[in-house]
């Protein structure tokens, strides 16, 4: 079955992974709602150039998703303007490093709501509606540290395993509903996240930001090669379509060799 005239609901979508899986839906022929954070103006730009390129509906909602109440609220929105969720994908995410011991509570408490809770809220209001049509497909952007851990991210690691959790439950609960529910893992993936990880390692050593990210991928990733945003969306096109209708509750995983080792 085709994803035109579906309706795909990005959080964390105006840069990086989700603005790429937002771009991928539309080049299928979905309208998509943009949610994030950045530059109004050119937020509005690229809603435009979205539609514009693809012949589809594009709009934006800023809902916080550290906020439950703005989450339901851009459930509602996308449903009353683009006329429902059908596809869902939970990207929004937050980073900070730092030891346990050293970890500050509020910085933890961010962390949690954006990159976990977040996900069960925007779930919780938009499973009525795919289930109403039944269809629906639900896709969360979890990580390589939802299935392995790094020192000094307790609440990342924390957080994106918890999303492998939800991902289970929901993927369980929706088996016989024509919904699904499964996540992606990436690896490193240049995004502004991972950029920002790289300049402050850079800084710390006294070394190029050339060289940390090469440390970076040497530690972890044996293909000593980022993932591209392009190749997550194309996982998340992929897992809404007829091919993968028969997945539930797993994940897939686009780590460079990650977690082989």
């Amino acid at each position: 079955m085709s994803l035109k005239a579906k309706v795909a609901l990005v959080t964390g979508s105006t840069s990086g992974i989700g603005l790429a899986i937002a771009r991928a839906f539309a080049a299928e022929g979905c309208s998509v709602m943009l949610n994030g954070f950045g530059d109004a103006a050119a937020i509005a730009r690229l809603t435009d150039e979205i539609a514009a390129t693809h012949g589809v509906k594009a709009a934006y909602n800023g809902a916080d998703m550290s906020k439950p109440a703005e989450i339901e609220t851009l459930v509602a929105d996308t449903a009353s303007r683009l006329g429902g969720v059908d596809i869902l994908v939970n990207n929004a995410g937050i980073q900070h490093v730092a030891p346990v011991e050293a970890f500050p509570t509020e910085k933890w408490n961010a962390i949690i709501a954006v990159n976990l809770s977040s996900s069960f809220h925007t779930i919780h209001a938009a499973l009525p509606l795919m289930k109403q049509k039944r269809w629906g497909r639900i896709i969360n952007v979890a990580s390589t540290h939802g299935l392995v851990a790094s020192a000094q991210k307790s609440a990342y690691v924390a957080a994106k395993h918890g999303i492998i959790g939800l991902t289970k439950v929901v993927g369980l609960e929706c088996a016989d509903t024509g919904v699904t529910c499964n996540a992606i893992c990436p690896g490193w993936v240049l995004t502004p996240l991972v950029q920002a990880q790289i300049d402050a390692r850079a800084k710390a050593q006294g070394i190029s930001v050339e060289q940390a990210s090469k440390e970076l991928l040497s530690e972890k990733q044996p293909q000593l090669q980022f993932t591209k945003p392009e190749q997550i969306a194309a996982l998340a096109v992929f897992l809404a379509s007829d091919a993968a209708s028969n997945m539930q509750g797993t994940q897939l995983v686009s780590d460079g060799g990650w977690t082989a080792q």
